[in-house]
């Protein structure tokens, strides 16, 4: 146990730079991504408190002046990683990708708090943290929601975290590719390319990406208009939770919390829409397009970490996710492995991701503890068996992927030394 404690703490400062840490200590990922940061900030959290505040710093030192933090901050402009910092052309103080990613540094924030002694110096940094992330939170909601449906709209596959999901296949057909594209990749020369995107995938990212740029990233303009616009359940599910948290936070430091709990409202009433009824599962919603996504991800499931408020749901969400792998040795795969979207090794589209046991543990916790245990220990064991890599097969756990994965590290630490 303790050389997988010992290991998991080198894994995070070898990737560590000033004042925040890569993903990988390769050339797979050479910046700072934000719900990367968020995870390895609740790793440090369990050693260095200051190094756990230091990341969060860091990645909100990026925050654009309308509130948006990006998914990406490039620290170090000398790269090969496409697209780079001149391929976004944006950024406030450090330059940066003109997209953001599933908002968890409230939740992170509040595990942190809950298991720490915080000095005076602290508290003085943690309040201004927060007022930064409520501005981040408002930002999706002026933003993100303009019609105040209560669910928030991500307009990159890139913002939702897990790429090149099945959930995108269906809007990101409807992409039209830009004429004459040319961009050079480096990701599928680090790592296998089965394990990577495809080219076409990548076609469409930047196609998007680009229209994004052409519109300068004025927030109301891609709304409307980026040629990709999904509400997607998992996103939202991570955002509703993160909402409840920042109440909390906000109650806390004696800072208003109206506005967010109107909000909170609004997503409770209106998740329920996005149940089907005869099929018992939720579906994400292709805006743009007009269509409902059924496609089963484990990235649906994240609502149990939210707590929506119904019990019903919530048992039929359980009892669902019981059957996500039954067949698999390892749980849980990133697409059920009976769909035909299903790939094994590649990315999004098949592999077991620690965030994602790690999300879903956290969900159970209050709703079936013998479940979550289960969870838990068959995370941890992956871990400490194949090593902290950035994701794993569902059939037989072989690793895959960067190697050193901080966020696989730092949840490792949280899994195993948390006793709440």
């Amino acid at each position: 146990m303790k050389i997988s404690i010992n290991k998991a703490k080198k894994t995070l400062l070898g990737n560590r730079r000033r004042g925040y840490t890569l993903p990988t200590n390769n050339k797979l990922y050479p910046a700072q991504w934000n719900w990367d940061s968020g995870f390895i900030a609740l790793g440090y959290s369990y050693f260095n408190l200051n190094f756990a505040l230091k990341e969060i710093n860091t990645l909100l030192d990026g925050q654009w002046k309308d509130g948006m933090v990006p998914h990406i901050l490039f620290h170090n402009t000398k790269t090969n990683y496409y697209p780079n910092y001149t391929a976004w052309n944006c950024g406030n103080k450090i330059h940066s990708s003109g997209i953001t990613q599933p908002p968890i540094l409230a939740t992170i924030l509040k595990e942190i708090l809950n298991k720490n002694e915080i000095n005076k110096t602290q508290l003085l940094n943690i309040k201004k943290i927060i007022k930064k992330i409520n501005k981040f939170h408002e930002w999706f909601i002026q933003f993100r929601d303009p019609k105040k449906t209560g669910l928030v709209s991500i307009l990159h596959p890139w913002e939702s975290g897990y790429d090149n999901s099945p959930l995108w296949d269906d809007p990101m057909n409807k992409v039209k590719i830009e004429k004459n594209i040319k961009y050079k990749r480096a990701d599928n020369k680090v790592v296998n390319p089965d394990f990577r995107p495809l080219d076409i995938d990548y076609d469409r990212y930047v196609t998007i990406k680009n229209n994004l740029r052409k519109l300068k990233y004025n927030p109301k303009k891609v709304y409307k208009s980026s040629f990709f616009n999904v509400v997607d359940v998992g996103f939202n599910s991570i955002f509703l939770k993160a909402n409840k948290d920042l109440v909390t936070l906000l109650d806390r430091f004696g800072l208003n919390k109206k506005k967010i709990e109107n909000y909170i409202k609004a997503t409770e009433k209106n998740f329920l829409k996005l149940y089907d009824k005869k099929r018992k599962t939720f579906f994400s919603k292709d805006i743009k397009n007009k269509k409902k996504i059924f496609i089963p991800s484990i990235t649906n499931y994240f609502l149990l970490f939210a707590d929506l408020n119904n019990d019903k749901i919530n048992k039929i969400l359980i009892q669902n996710l019981k059957k996500h792998n039954l067949k698999e040795k390892y749980f849980f795969s990133s697409i059920k492995s009976n769909h035909k979207s299903f790939e094994e090794k590649r990315y999004w589209r098949g592999p077991v991701w620690i965030n994602c046991n790690w999300f879903i543990y956290k969900g159970l916790k209050n709703k079936d503890r013998l479940f979550s245990n289960k969870i838990r220990n068959k995370t941890i064991q992956i871990l400490e068996k194949k090593g902290f890599f950035e994701y794993f097969s569902c059939k037989n756990g072989k690793p895959m992927g960067a190697k050193n994965f901080s966020w696989s590290a730092a949840l490792y630490l949280d899994l195993k030394l948390n006793k709440n």
